[in-house]
């Protein structure tokens, strides 16, 4: 059934002046990117999540998306994208790791010509796809696969954006950045100190490492490749 334009604009809690006040937020919180702060103005963040969530949408916070998994919150969401953007390699083709609900890779669908994003979890990896879809993107490729593992057969990527926490940055990230691309990853232990990294290949065997700031995440989960 396809949505309908209240659905989408929202009312209320979830109103276009709702996200107006995000923005404000947004700004004050130190966003600068007009481009991504244009793109988070317009997109309905409530559809990314349970309808008995709705209301809280736009609130600055991390909400449950089921599955043990969260949607971030919207000043992460938005600083991770910025950092990505300011990369000096063009951004053609990025990768992110981790769907959850699709809402950062709607984001990036707005903002970059091709979108890869993977997802562990069948039942979010679906539902993200199905959203997507009906919000007409043709520009972002799904698929159900361990994101530690990244996608090898489509790198090298020009940016990753990691939205869960591994202990140690995958060396299969690494890999499939292209030199120059960044890596935009939180990484430590749940329940102990993580950072936000931003990791440049500077070369073919080299890699610039810069900690943005504390967040805190849900873990990357990892299995073993067959």
């Amino acid at each position: 059934m396809a949505l309908s334009r209240l659905a989408i604009e929202g009312i209320g809690m979830t109103s276009q002046r709702t996200r107006d006040r995000m923005i404000l937020r947004l700004r004050e919180q130190g966003i600068q990117n007009e481009a991504l702060l244009a793109v988070m103005r317009k997109l309905p963040r409530h559809l990314f999540m349970d309808q008995a969530l709705a209301t809280r949408s736009y609130e600055d916070t991390a909400l449950p998306i089921g599955h043990g998994q969260t949607i971030s919150q919207p000043y992460i969401v938005a600083r991770m994208t910025e950092l990505l953007l300011a990369s000096e390699h063009p951004l053609e083709k990025v990768l992110e790791v981790g769907t959850g609900s699709g809402y950062q890779a709607a984001i990036l669908g707005k903002l970059i010509a091709k979108v890869y994003s993977v997802e562990r979890i069948q039942a979010l990896h679906k539902q993200a796809r199905a959203l997507l879809d009906e919000l007409a993107y043709r520009n972002i490729r799904t698929s159900l696969s361990d994101g530690s593992w990244g996608l090898a057969y489509e790198a090298p990527f020009d940016g990753i954006i990691v939205t869960a926490a591994p202990a140690e940055i995958p060396q299969a990230l690494l890999e499939q950045l292209a030199v120059g691309a960044r890596l935009i990853i939180p990484t430590g232990k749940q329940g102990e100190v993580q950072v936000l990294k931003v990791v440049t290949r500077t070369n073919e065997t080299d890699y610039q490492e810069q900690v943005i700031e504390s967040v805190q995440f849900v873990p990357l989960v990892r299995s073993e490749r067959l």
